[in-house]
């Protein structure tokens, strides 16, 4: 069975930092695209950022770009997201998703949009302070 597991959320004021991690049991991320989206309350879920991992493609939302990076540990068949500046419209839930299978023939921004992930976690909280 599939698990995604994050952590790494919190409260921070803005201009903060704070990195996120998503674990996966059951499961190893390279070879497929891994995305991170976040939800805040009343609003849309949106698609922030994708890799494919071990790979080189990736694709972060205009609204993040500059100020988070994804990431990817092999080793310890983990994703991260590294989220710096922070401002108060980042407040969200945040999600980590995973292809079940990798689609390496679409490009990044693609994957995200359609947001056609097969796991997704529980989510981690971010609220950022003005």
């Amino acid at each position: 069975q599939v698990q995604l597991v994050e952590t790494g959320g919190g409260s921070v004021q803005a201009g903060g930092s704070l990195r996120l991690s998503c674990a996966a049991s059951g499961y190893t991320f390279g070879g497929k695209y891994i995305a991170w989206f976040r939800q805040a309350p009343g609003k849309e879920r949106e698609g922030v950022a994708v890799i494919y991992a071990g790979g080189i493609s990736s694709y972060y939302a205009d609204s993040v770009n500059g100020r988070f990076t994804m990431s990817h540990d092999r080793e310890k068949n983990a994703v991260y997201l590294q989220m710096n500046t922070l401002k108060p419209e980042d407040t969200a839930m945040y999600y980590c998703a995973a292809q079940q299978t990798g689609t390496p023939w679409i490009s990044a921004m693609a994957a995200l949009a359609s947001a056609r992930f097969d796991y997704w976690g529980r989510g981690t909280q971010v609220t950022v302070s003005s």
